[in-house]
């Protein structure tokens, strides 16, 4: 009788354990995914990164024909991909309109292939759907812009599919915060993030 109770007891312990730690898995189904291209990615990655409701921002290549690239390979221009960001954000705190806005804002969709002194198809300005939702608002988003004349050039950013998408070497991952110190992040990356916080102070995280 006391091997039942006690087999009862675990059971409940462990029913409870179970039922807690789904709770994070549930937080984890309201998560999305937007993909976007604007040039470097040290740059971009350091800018989203900040936004109140983005969980996670990846750097990465998409778009390209080869497998498994390397940095060095993408650098050359022949693989296809562009250099990406991957970012998870929460929908209920950040919409996908706002971070196009904040995509277009921050790097120049006129150029092709290149932004400022980085030139190249892997620098193209390039936004990856996840699905048609995310196409539909992007091309509006495009077409507002257009309209409003917000450019003085027309925008050459491309809507395409999400495919082919690999995750850059460890050591592009967070690279402003781990090199700050880099003529780069000093003379590039910096100036834009203080030109971006300005604008955009009201989404920023704490």
């Amino acid at each position: 009788m006391k091997k039942i109770v006690l087999f009862l007891l675990l059971f409940a312990l462990a029913a409870f354990n179970l039922i807690d730690k789904k709770v994070p898995m549930k937080e984890q189904n309201n998560i999305e995914y937007a993909t976007f291209g604007g040039g470097c990615f040290w740059c971009t990655e350091a800018i989203f990164s900040e936004l109140k409701g983005v969980k996670s921002v990846e750097s990465g290549y998409a778009g390209g024909t080869t497998k498994n690239p390397s940095y060095r390979e993408v650098c050359t221009g022949n693989t296809g991909h562009a250099e990406v960001i991957q970012i998870a954000y929460n929908p209920k705190e950040i919409s996908y309109e706002e971070l196009l806005d904040v995509f277009f804002a921050t790097h120049n969709p006129t150029t092709l292939n290149r932004q400022g002194a980085d030139v190249g198809t892997q620098y193209r300005s390039v936004i990856f759907y996840h699905n048609e939702a995310q196409k539909q608002k992007a091309l509006d988003f495009i077409k507002a812009l257009e309209k409003e004349n917000v450019f003085d050039d027309k925008i050459v950013t491309e809507v395409t599919p999400f495919n082919n998408y690999y995750k850059a070497e460890d050591y592009h991952q967070d690279y402003f915060n781990n090199n700050k110190s880099q003529g780069y992040c000093n003379a590039v990356i910096n100036p834009k993030l203080i030109k971006f916080r300005k604008k955009f102070k009201e989404k920023l995280k704490k």
